[in-house]
């Protein structure tokens, strides 16, 4: 690639002053004349009936103008998905689904009156974890699941949920994915690992709670929704669907989101809208944070039994996988996406794939950062390290003798695109933290391997240029993650001008060029790419008039600091927002400088990566303390390598934490630790340093050769910690997050 001069270099992010001085606006700080504020109440059980709403003492409160129920605002609708559902009816399917709404002049009133509302209801069995719903006959959807089209996996690279085979089970979706025999093949193997692990439940712990505000159109059956969220299109789309409207009369104002993590697509943005075209006022919800972890959609529990064969050279011959994936009242088809990475990570001739969607009475999962796969990698990097031990193998070298390649097949069966995992794997091989291991007693070092094939769709931009010489991006994407600065450095490269002449223009869904939703890493290669083509075409656009200005050749014209020039001839240069009035004035001229860009490219740019932790194990207590981190990714080529090494060292305190510290706890079917006081996360003290080295194999699918970043650093942390204790103290932990008691009982009980 030729020498950049803003691509590849480190640069502020757009809105990075807004967001350090408060003054960037969230969904919470709207504020609209004749708002009101509503409250939900969430239900106390998991499966119960509702026998009655005494709504009587709320009402009564001052300031309550009502208290409403699924029988004032579903109209009939049932609900296949979280992101539909409105109110409970006559029956509580989770403890914390929405039972009614308070909605009152104020915040507080809301929420007194709302403490005040008495519901009788009549507790029903349940159907409390995956155990039980394999094993008991009650069922939780006795007439069958209702079913969404399509799937929200779909959204984040994975595949659609496949439709329902046996109705009447809580097995909701049972798939296998299987290349070769498996089972012949372990059966034949030199060595067999042979092991099941299993994943609690975790929040994505955002720091913003959820929060819209809706407002009623000027006519009956219109509706704008200001919304925390990572998709605007796919939110119009739900709550159009929920509440039975066209979807050009929903409109979707995206707002600065404050995290999600792959959680922020509609969770309450149809029960909002409701409220407010019932009561023809505008109305805002802000979830508290206990209200939050209880009615949203958490990554779900997941338990893999691993068998994997290998001949004596440390050749895979076999890979068989059970995988039972706990999600709540509705599927979300996390199965692709975990067999696609989990069967796709090496080279194997044998694989067989099978896994289990089981429903419950607990809330809706969804997705996570790289849904799914962090806890898949957990199970397979743990068991190829037990493999490496059992042949004396360098784990290192084991994992680059089968790692895949360019046309090696994932999971699923479909050939990988270009990609660099060997070129991480060598670039970890020399790493001080690697070649220095095993030195100190009590310390431990782990490695562990990941990655993510990355979602990429169809999507549009507009480009144009201003008098004064500004450009202006049109783009219909959400950034959650600083990755409208990078959209910034691709105009500002293309067209010559300094990133601060580019400025971006957030369309709502009705004056945005559509672009998919922020999830699964797919923004940079497809809205970027539209970006791209827009500029291109712009640039190609002054040159042509720059050209007839100066009576020169276009070759000859080049776009330097915001102007148009004759290579070396000094003086024949014309600023871009010059040549902009020139357009726009000149009677049958060009017209304005603006362009369409589009892009929608073929295949996917995966990322991969390579990630070390090295840990401390106190031999009386089993306390692990994170020393060091290593995070070593392909990002194909760095936009500005500031963000791309924030979103690595983020992704990898995720799967850190995924790994030490965070886990829901459940009694029966109860959230019991709902709150930031309770749900154990790393505070700054309880994370090491981490490093973040950037590998570049340029993609021929992302602009500039750019692949994906954002989910590939969480993938594998939690199994490197998990490998690091192994090598600390030679026992080997199946069950995350790792507790400190769990730890020291296998301590004591090992021979080592």
């Amino acid at each position: 690639m030729k020498e950049t001069n803003h691509l590849g270099k480190r640069r502020k992010i757009i809105d990075g002053f807004e967001k350090v001085t408060g003054s960037a606006q969230y969904t919470a700080d709207v504020s609209l004349a004749g708002m009101v504020h509503a409250r939900p109440v969430l239900s106390l059980y998991p499966h119960a009936r509702i026998n009655a709403v005494h709504a009587e003492a709320a009402l009564a409160m001052p300031g309550v103008i009502a208290v409403l129920t699924g029988h004032d605002l579903n109209r009939g609708r049932a609900a296949p998905s979280r992101s539909r559902m409105i109110l409970a009816l006559d029956e509580v399917m989770f403890a914390g689904q929405p039972v009614a709404v308070v909605v009152a002049d104020s915040e507080a009133r809301a929420a007194d009156a709302a403490a005040l509302l008495d519901i009788d209801y009549e507790v029903l069995e349940s159907v409390d974890d995956a155990e039980q719903a394999m094993t008991d006959e009650l069922l939780v959807w006795p007439h069958g699941a209702p079913t969404a089209d399509g799937s929200m996996a779909s959204l984040h690279g994975g595949e659609a949920s496949e439709q329902n085979v046996q109705k009447a089970s809580n097995i909701d979706q049972q798939r296998v994915f299987e290349r070769g025999d498996a089972r012949a093949a372990l059966g034949s193997a030199h060595v067999v690992i042979d092991r099941q692990y299993n994943n609690a439940w975790v929040h994505q712990a955002y720091l913003e709670p959820h929060a819209v505000v809706a407002q009623p159109g000027v006519r009956p059956g219109q509706v704008t929704v200001y919304t925390s969220t990572q998709g605007q299109y796919t939110v119009r789309s739900e709550v159009a669907g929920a509440l039975g409207l066209r979807e050009r009369d929903v409109r979707i104002e995206p707002m600065t989101v404050g995290g999600g993590f792959g959680a922020k697509y509609g969770i309450l943005d149809a029960l909002v809208a409701a409220v407010a075209m019932h009561l023809r006022r505008p109305v805002r919800m802000v979830l508290s944070r206990s209200e939050d972890m209880l009615t949203t959609m958490p990554a779900p529990g997941i338990t893999t039994h691993v068998r994997l064969g290998a001949d004596a050279a440390g050749q895979l011959t076999a890979l068989d996988v059970h995988v039972v994936i706990e999600n709540g009242l509705f599927s979300f088809g996390h199965a692709g996406i975990i067999a696609t990475v989990i069967g796709g990570m090496y080279r194997c001739e044998n694989v067989r794939i099978e896994t289990l969607e089981v429903v419950t009475h607990r809330s809706p999962t969804g997705a996570y950062r790289a849904p799914g796969v962090p806890q898949a990698l957990f199970a397979l990097e743990s068991s190829i390290d037990e493999l490496s031990r059992q042949l004396q193998q360098d784990p290192l070298e084991l994992r680059y003798l089968n790692a895949v390649e360019t046309g090696d097949l994932t999971g699923t069966g479909q050939p990988w695109p270009d990609i660099g995992l060997k070129a991480c794997l060598d670039r970890a091989r020399q790493h001080p933290i690697w070649r220095s291991r095993g030195q100190t007693p009590g310390e431990g070092v782990g490695l562990a391997i990941g990655g993510w094939p990355g979602a990429f769709s169809p999507a549009g931009a507009v480009c144009r240029v201003d008098t004064d010489g500004t450009v202006r991006l049109h783009v219909g994407s959400v950034d959650i993650s600083g990755v409208h600065s990078s959209m910034v450095l691709i105009a500002a490269e293309t067209l010559g001008v300094e990133p601060e002449a580019v400025e971006i223009v957030q369309g709502t869904t009705d004056s945005g060029p559509y672009a998919p939703g922020s999830g699964g890493s797919q923004v940079t290669i497809s809205v970027g790419g539209a970006v791209l083509d827009a500029s291109e075409q712009v640039r190609d656009q002054l040159v042509d008039l720059a050209a007839v200005q100066f009576e020169a050749h276009r070759e000859d014209i080049e776009l330097v600091g915001g102007q148009a020039r004759v290579k070396g001839v000094p003086g024949m240069s014309v600023g871009i927002g010059q040549l902009a009035q020139r357009a726009q004035r000149q009677a049958g001229g060009p017209g304005p400088i603006v362009a369409e860009g589009r892009a929608a490219i073929k295949a996917g740019a995966p990322g991969f990566i390579v990630q070390f932790v090295r840990v401390q194990v106190d031999p009386d207590t089993a306390l692990v303390t994170p020393l060091e981190a290593v995070a070593i990714q392909d990002v194909g080529f760095a936009l500005n390598p500031m963000l791309v090494e924030g979103q690595m060292q983020g992704g990898m305190a995720q799967g850190l934490s995924i790994g030490l510290y965070e886990g829901l706890a459940f009694s029966g079917g109860t959230l019991t630790n709902p709150n930031f006081l309770e749900y154990v996360f790393p505070r700054a003290d309880n994370l090491p340093p981490i490093e973040a080295v950037i590998v570049e194999q340029p993609s021929v699918n992302g602009p500039f050769g750019a692949r994906i970043v954002g989910e590939p650093p969480i993938t594998a942390g939690a199994a490197a910690v998990a490998n690091a204790i192994r090598d600390a103290t030679g026992v080997r932990v199946t069950q995350l997050p790792v507790a400190t008691e769990a730890l020291w009982r296998l301590m004591q009980a090992s021979p080592n």
